[in-house]
């Protein structure tokens, strides 16, 4: 990957404190990142940030996961001038597919597929989703990659969170993510409540003027 002139990377990850509490209850995700793509400088500073953390590491095509990996992913990829896969869940597809069922962070069964063939043997691919909660959906995605050939060469998301089932991801790929390990961002997610809940406003996600 050819170097790039995004700026250093904000220590402080700012954007993170305008994320969602979540305020439908147990059956949706604990929190709603969405707010830092609504926001212009939000959601180009995220960009940049996961950039400058990628500088070194190449690949070939950035892959998103159904749904939200495809905002993150498809971002990525532009900025990086590679092509974008769909990860998607099954059934969307009309054309020949190679499928892997899975646990989700919810506990659910759930299948997702790619197309195939999606791409030649030894192709170098991020992937990319939102958040990785217990590490099962972006192992199915990792699969799917790995099953046609192809070299996962780092795993993006906003945030890893820090548990069991995330120790191999962490141990066997390139993980990227906002959140920096080790920091009190990090810690926060794995407790899953962040601080900046009380002081959370929905208007912090609009658009800057």
């Amino acid at each position: 990957m050819k170097k790039n002139n995004f700026t250093n990377e904000r220590v402080d990850r700012w954007y993170l404190n305008i994320m969602s509490p979540n305020t439908k209850g147990g059956k949706f995700a604990w929190l709603d990142p969405t707010s830092i793509y609504i926001n212009t400088k939000a959601f180009h500073d995220l960009l940049d940030d996961l950039l400058f953390d990628l500088e070194g590491y190449d690949c070939d095509v950035v892959a998103g996961i159904d749904a939200m990996g495809f905002v993150l992913g498809s971002a990525l990829a532009a900025k990086l001038g590679k092509g974008f896969l769909p990860i998607r869940k099954a059934g969307k597809l009309c054309v020949d597919t190679d499928k892997v069922e899975f646990i989700n962070y919810s506990k659910r069964n759930q299948e997702m597929e790619i197309r195939f063939p999606a791409f030649e043997k030894g192709t170098k691919v991020f992937i990319v989703d939102q958040w990785v909660e217990t590490g099962g959906t972006m192992n199915a995605a990792i699969q799917l990659v790995e099953r046609q050939g192809g070299l996962v060469n780092g795993v993006i998301s906003l945030a890893i969170e820090e548990n069991n089932k995330t120790k191999n991801l962490r141990k066997n790929y390139n993980c990227f993510s906002a959140v920096v390990p080790n920091s009190e961002w990090q810690k926060q997610c794995n407790k899953q409540h962040l601080n900046s809940f009380k002081n959370y406003r929905p208007k912090m996600a609009f658009p800057n003027k």
